[in-house]
């Protein structure tokens, strides 16, 4: 594969694979977070009928872990073939699973319909769902990394990480929309459909911006090196980058943990404790996230500036301090307080969040940084975000305070400062696509 002689020039290149890059993720995102939304607000009445609230939320919430679990598979499988055979098939790839599947979720009958087939289907869909996920925010940090300038990587690396919130923002308006249009009842019933089968258009949307970008080309000089086919990329990253993979997840985890705990956990938690309404609930995790998109760039900059080790240290000491007040301010069931402690919040995950993505994805060579990067974000997702709402709601269960889950976040957000620490200074997103890094040995 040879670089064509008429790409675009370096700058523009790079402009429009991060607009690429937000667009798309902002749309998958928008997907996953429309299911996590429906998880804590419908799927337990609609899927999991039970007499005892908290149970049919568990098991909810229960699918929302499956799909987690089916992300590092996707990792794995969609990193490999995007280091092995291209960058931009892969993401319109992964962008199609990620859409036909949530298309799916809407025409999915109830338990009422077709009994216990109806979760099982759910659950289906959502691990298909989660494979596509797996392959999209390696492919989206990595393409945007490759393209950006050198000392840019932090401000454009930060694109695809706005798709979170904005993905965030587009799931809960949906559904605050529907739900006013339509009436609490009727949305619950059929209508909470409706934005899952929207997201046809949207994946339109995504396949017409991404069409339009070009390869990566430091991945294009690479692919007709020898060296690169001597092992498939995820055998590679299975044998000799192990380590690797254990220590960007690491790093990852602890973001991922309160991340979950803000846009979903608390939704449920809310809404069963009988302290906030989930129509203001589900604005405050809006507002929350509004702050959070518009910081990202800011952070994203300082990261070029400061190092993005640094700057992901400082977050993550504010994010463990945040975190220990999240829950006991919603217990006080005071709305302002709430609402300004939620617009606080986006920007301390804004720290973190706007500088994993360039951080991590750095941490592996060119020719398996696709599957590495993808399977380490996923693994991490999967110990932070995809089991933290689920294990929030069975310590609520079994102690009936929100202290314990409090105390899971403090052990985990320590977990994740200490395995940041441990990268040795100057190692994190310099000189990432030189060839003689290429060819250093690898570790074992």
């Amino acid at each position: 594969m040879t670089p064509t002689t008429d790409r675009t020039t370096g700058t523009d290149q790079a402009r429009r694979v991060a607009w690429a890059a937000f667009i798309g993720s902002t749309i998958e995102w928008y997907d996953f977070f429309l299911y996590a939304t429906a998880a804590a607000l419908v799927f337990n009445a609609q899927f999991f009928p039970s007499a005892d609230p908290a149970v049919g939320s568990i098991a909810a919430f229960g699918t929302l872990a499956a799909g987690f679990i089916s992300r590092p598979l996707g990792g794995l499988v969609m990193g490999h073939f995007g280091d092995k055979y291209g960058r931009k098939n892969t993401l319109i790839a992964s962008l199609l699973i990620m859409g036909l599947c949530t298309v799916a979720i809407g025409l999915v009958p109830n338990y009422s319909s077709i009994g216990v087939t109806a979760p099982v289907l759910l659950t289906l869909m959502r691990v298909i769902q989660g494979i596509g996920l797996g392959g999209e925010w390696g492919g989206a940090v990595v393409m945007t990394l490759e393209a950006a300038p050198d000392n840019r990587r932090g401000l454009y690396g930060a694109a695809p990480q706005m798709g979170v919130p904005a993905g965030l923002i587009a799931a809960n308006l949906a559904v605050l929309g529907f739900t006013a249009a339509l009436g609490e009842d009727a949305f619950h019933s059929w209508g909470w459909r409706i934005p899952f089968l929207l997201s046809l258009l949207l994946v339109g949307v995504g396949l017409y911006l991404r069409l339009a970008i070009e390869e990566s080309q430091v991945y294009s000089e690479l692919a007709d090196d020898p060296k690169k086919k001597q092992r498939p990329p995820v055998a590679e990253v299975l044998t000799q980058h192990r380590r690797t993979v254990l220590r960007a997840c690491l790093v990852i985890v602890g973001n991922s943990s309160v991340a979950y705990v803000f846009m979903v956990y608390v939704l449920s938690y809310g809404k069963e404790t009988g302290r906030m309404d989930s129509g203001f609930l589900l604005l405050s995790v809006i507002a929350g996230a509004v702050t959070w998109l518009v910081t990202t760039p800011y952070w994203g900059g300082l990261g070029d500036r400061w190092g993005l080790r640094k700057l992901f240290l400082v977050g993550g000491v504010i994010r463990v301090v945040w975190a220990l007040f999240f829950l006991p301010v919603v217990d006080l069931g005071n709305k302002p307080l709430l609402l300004v402690y939620m617009l606080s919040m986006g920007v301390v995950l804004s720290m973190t969040n706007a500088s994993v993505g360039v951080m991590t994805s750095s941490m592996f060579p060119l020719r398996v940084r696709y599957t590495g990067s993808s399977a380490a974000y996923q693994l991490g997702s999967l110990l932070g975000g995809g089991i933290t709402p689920l294990i929030a709601a069975a310590l609520l269960k079994a102690t009936g305070t929100s202290t314990s889950i409090t105390v899971y976040i403090l052990a985990v957000g320590l977990l994740s400062l200490a395995a940041t620490r441990s990268l040795a200074r100057g190692t994190v997103g310099e000189g990432i696509d030189r060839a003689e890094q290429e060819l250093a040995p690898t570790e074992h």
